[in-house]
Parts: structure tokens; sequence; C-alpha cells
């Protein structure tokens, strides 16, 4: 198939290599030039602005977003949008809040024109593994981008879970979950390499004979042998882990449905300390202790 890709970052980039080995003509757009010739010389046509990503289709058209959430998805739909007619087909695969994408999809069906919402999983390693897809919008509009899914997705990777907006919210709760996994493995590592009864214990080696028939074995595991291949101690790395949404609105999604969820929200809520130089809370915690009990605290 003939399609574009607006915005070569460390997905879209990837998805567009991974797409012409698999024999489609991809025209694509990204702020940076350098970006763009790289995948030029892969094989990619380079679009100049959106209006010529529009311009270099023929009708009617398949166009992939992979921007950041929000208003970039908002502005580029924007820009391409007096570019467009009945029939074309616009992708968002990056991680939209499914409230923007329900919205979205309306205001182009006013104009047949067709959104789907993939949910994309796969990184960095979504290049030579495949990407996990989980993909909203009409029947006619996903089967007709089907050979991209195919392409992009490992055997069994791609489903359509429901109509536009429904492939961004189970990608939200794919996220939330994720968010809990990757606390769980932090915490146990964290008492390892705390402990004072052993404290040699080898972190890789660990890791590694946990992925051997071990009940917690798993693809994030696995990436923690790389990690800790390249550095036990992780010296190099600072503990700043941000947050890009899908987490706060899983919590939120929670709430509003009276779903208890507290290992996802307390995850999410461990992220915001990890921001922190110093907490004020666990100053006012020990200045209390002190107070009701005479804890000892330590000063600056």
């Amino acid at each position: 198939m003939q399609l574009a890709m607006i915005g070569l970052g460390r997905m879209g980039g990837n998805m567009v290599e991974r797409l012409m080995r698999n024999g489609h003509e991809l025209v694509v757009f990204d702020r940076t030039a350098d970006v763009m010739a790289k995948y030029e010389k892969l094989g990619a046509t380079t679009a100049a602005d959106l209006t010529k990503v529009a311009q270099a289709l023929p009708a009617p058209r398949v166009i992939w977003i992979m921007v950041p959430a929000g208003d970039p998805v908002d502005q580029t739909i924007a820009a391409l949008r007096p570019h467009l007619s009945a029939g074309d087909v616009i992708i968002d695969g990056g991680n939209s809040n499914f409230h923007d994408t329900i919205r979205r999809g309306q205001e182009l069906a006013a104009a047949k024109i067709e959104l789907i919402d993939a949910g994309t999983s796969g990184g960095i390693w979504g290049l030579e593994n495949g990407y996990c897809l989980m993909v909203g919008g009409s029947d006619s509009a996903v089967k007709r981008c089907e050979p991209i899914f195919k392409s992009l997705a490992p055997e069994a990777g791609y489903a359509h879970v429901g109509p536009t907006g429904a492939g961004h919210y189970v990608k939200m709760i794919h996220n939330g979950i994720e968010y809990g996994m990757l606390q769980a493995y932090a915490e146990g590592y964290e008492i390892l390499h705390a402990s004072k009864t052993f404290p040699k214990l080898d972190m890789k080696q660990i890791a590694e004979v946990w992925q051997h028939g071990s009940v917690v074995r798993s693809w994030l595991n696995e990436l923690a042998v790389k990690a800790f291949s390249n550095d036990v101690a992780l010296s190099d790395i600072k503990g700043y882990i941000e947050d890009s949404g899908e987490g706060r609105w899983t919590v939120q999604e929670a709430i509003d449905l009276s779903v208890p969820a507290p290992v996802i929200t307390l995850s999410l809520l461990t992220r915001f300390r990890s921001r922190q130089d110093e907490s004020f809370g666990a100053k006012v915690i020990a200045a209390l202790r002190n107070e009701f009990g005479g804890h000892a605290v330590k000063h600056t």
C-alpha cells in the first residue's frame, strides 16, 4: 500500500522502515530535515510540509500520524484537513487520550474522513520484533488498512478492538498495567540490592535465572537482564521517572468507574516522588515523629 507517515521519531521512523521492508510505499514528513534524509536514502519519498504530504498521495489517502498526544495531534489534523477529501483515512498511532480521539473522529466523520486510532506498543524493539497494535475504527476503514497493520505487527499481534477511541482506550489500560509491573520489578530489585544479609547478590544473575521457568519471567525482566549487563549498579542513570499521561488517565478512569486500582495508582504516585530532590512531605513526617515521640531527626 501507499501511505504517509508524519513524525519520524523513535517509533515512527522504525515503523517506516518496517513497512518499507514489507513492500509498502511511504511518503514521510518530519520537522527535522536530517531525519527525513535518512529515510529518503532507504527509499521513502519526502515531503517538504504537510500540504505536500497530502498532495503526494492519490485519493483516497491513508496518513499515519506519529506525534505527541494533545495539541500536536490537533494541529497536525488541522493542517492536513483542507487538503483531504471524503474517503481519506487518518491513523493516530500515538498515545492520545481516548476522549480526544472520540471527539476528533466525530469531527472528521462530518467530512466523511475516517479516523483510526492504533494503540501501539513495542518501543524501539518494534522494528525487528513487530508492534502490538490495538486498533479502533469503523470496520470498513480498518479492513482497508489491514495490510499496514499486519506488516507492522508480529503474528497475532494486531486486533480490531472496537470503534474509534477503543484502540487508545485499550492502550491506556495497557500502559497503566505496565506502570504496576515496572514498579513491582523495581521494588523487588531494590530489596535485593539493599540486602545486608546477602550484600553481594548479583542482579544480572538473578534477573537471568528468573527468565527460565519462573512465573515472573517476562520481556520487561529480559530487559532488566540487558540493563544489568551494561552496568549492574545502574550508576549512570538518575532515578527520575517521567510519565507520559496514560497512567494518570487510567487512574482517572478507575475513579470514574469506581474500580479499585491501588497498584496502578501507587505506581503513578511513586513516579512523582522520583522527581523530588528532597520530599517536603518526608520532612513533615520526620518533624512530627520528633514532636510526638522524640524520635531522632537528621539535619542538613
